[in-house]
């Protein structure tokens, strides 16, 4: 069987930037699993591995346009520190914050004095992604995987819909 739409990927991948830095491996854990085409991916890996089997394996380098996006300077912002008084807080946390278009997820990224600078872009956002993939099994989606929009294990997905 080959990868398309509806069908439940198995793949082990590993994912590095432009200057060789490891950004994620599953080769020495267990591998992603995934139904092709609910979004779980991004795009330019998705559409790698159309029209692959299992057995595969292949290497894509995906831009940001197909990957988390264009970083965007004004998506960083400083806040007063006094927000976040009742908190210990460090670079890298991530928060929920509320914007004028809706809730979005933020990261400290500096903190100065008097003021926090927060970072909504993806951290991924702005980076070239080299993929190294691996495929293991492809196999059709159930109809109960379909319509919970993810993968079961034996015994269906082990909570309620």
């Amino acid at each position: 069987m080959i990868v398309a739409a509806n069908t439940v990927v198995k793949m082990h991948y590993s994912v590095m930037d432009n200057n060789d830095n490891t950004i994620d491996n599953s080769f020495d854990g267990e591998p992603l699993i995934f139904i092709v085409g609910t979004g779980y991916l991004i795009p330019g890996l998705e559409d790698a591995l159309q029209g692959k089997a299992a057995g595969d394996t292949l290497s894509v380098t995906v831009e940001p346009e197909n990957g988390y996006g264009e970083r965007h300077e004004n998506l960083m912002q400083a806040v007063p520190k006094s927000m976040f008084d009742d908190m210990e807080i460090e670079v890298g946390m991530q928060f929920r914050a509320s914007t004028d278009d809706g809730d979005q997820s933020v990261m400290i990224i500096d903190i100065q004095d008097e003021e926090v600078i927060v970072d909504g872009n993806h951290p991924l956002s702005g980076i070239t992604l080299n993929f190294d993939v691996e495929i293991l099994e492809v196999r059709e989606a159930t109809a109960q995987e379909l319509a919970h929009g993810h993968v079961h294990g034996e015994g269906g997905c082990g909570h309620d819909h």
